[in-house]
């Protein structure tokens, strides 16, 4: 009995991508209500609406519209930007290191970038310094392990991982020796930062733009990623300039993950489950699956801050002890589902 022929593929495959990305979309708008909606002060959708886009009504309710555009819908564009550009980062990181394990902080640019956010803590300059100096942690990492992993023998994902595992532990005892010789007051903070907290948090525009222009780029290269996916040796049968492209990734990966730890702090669990999650509904084609990421991750991260803001209101949580919450259960699930085969190079292919 023959199979199916490839129009019928074609077209089933075509059904199956409408279905999904309908599903993504609307998860981004269920994301972006409740985040408007919900919080200490709970708001209707309707009269969400209307602080939004009626100036009347807006004005009428002048305390309500102030918390909708000042408060909540910098923060939801914030959560949405960072959970896009964590999962992003972790299907970049997990083809570059071929590791299902591997996720944007593994390199160690989620340690610089906390030694220099508690650095200006520590010094009381947080509230103009934290973004510059976080940003600057995490480039020096990025630089450090650039160049240590790059050198004399020439990359290789091992070479790569180690290198960054040791550089990560370096930020970590660092960072714990701020912690001890820091005052009660300034722990809290550096606590609520190094957990992952969007309450100062705010979206800005070029934030998107790095999104859409990391993500065509890596579009570009959907081909050579699904070969390298299957190891190296794989794409470089096929064609594929393998240390080209994974100094691409590297660079772009590193780029995001910087720039979402100086947005919201570190917040676990994006970036690892997100891509599996996609990968065991069947996006395995990295055409699907990076902007699938980047709608999954970013309305993964506004429900759970949604979340943070309200289980215990009118106190808020940081929003990476509900990613961790939300992420250990999602992943042991993932683990258990997942069969990861040996292919014939020795590699494990991603789940």
């Amino acid at each position: 009995m023959n199979g199916p022929s490839l129009k019928e593929q074609t077209s089933r495959s075509a059904r199956y991508d409408v279905l999904l990305f309908g599903l993504l979309i609307t998860l981004v708008m269920i994301g972006f209500i409740l985040s408007l909606t919900s919080g200490s002060v709970s708001i209707p959708v309707s009269e969400v609406w209307n602080l939004l886009f009626n100036a009347d009504a807006a004005s009428a309710s002048s305390s309500q519209a102030r918390i909708v555009q000042e408060l909540r819908l910098p923060r939801a564009l914030a959560a949405f930007a960072t959970g896009a550009m964590l999962a992003l980062s972790g299907v970049m990181m997990q083809v570059l290191l071929r590791n299902p394990l591997a996720d944007p902080y593994i390199l160690g640019i989620s340690g610089g970038a906390a030694v220099g956010a508690l650095g200006v803590i520590m010094l009381g300059l947080a509230s103009i310094w934290m973004p510059y100096a976080a940003f600057t942690g995490a480039l020096l990492s990025v630089l450090l392990v650039f160049g240590l992993a790059g050198r004399r023998q020439g990359w290789s994902a091992t070479r790569l991982l180690l290198t960054g595992v040791v550089i990560s532990a370096g930020w970590g005892a660092l960072i714990n020796l701020m912690l001890s010789t820091s005052s009660n007051q300034t722990v809290h903070s550096m606590l609520f930062w190094l957990m992952g907290d969007l309450s100062q948090s705010r979206g800005q525009l070029w934030h998107f733009v790095l999104i859409l222009v990391v993500l065509v780029l890596m579009m570009a290269q959907a081909r050579p990623l699904n070969a390298m996916a299957r190891g190296d040796l794989q794409a470089a049968a096929l064609g594929v300039n393998v240390r080209r492209l994974r100094l691409s990734l590297y660079l772009c990966a590193s780029l995001l993950t910087a720039s979402a730890v100086t947005l919201a702090g570190s917040i676990g669990f994006v970036g690892l489950i997100i891509p599996h999650m996609l990968r065991l509904s069947g996006a395995r084609d990295h055409r699907k699956l990076l902007p699938g990421a980047a709608l999954l991750g970013g309305s993964f991260l506004m429900m759970a801050d949604s979340l943070a803001r309200t289980v215990i209101a009118p106190q808020q949580l940081p929003v990476g002890v509900l990613t961790a919450m939300l992420g250990v259960p999602a992943f042991l699930l993932i683990l258990y589902r997942s069969r990861m085969p040996a292919n014939a190079s020795g590699n494990r292919e991603l789940p």
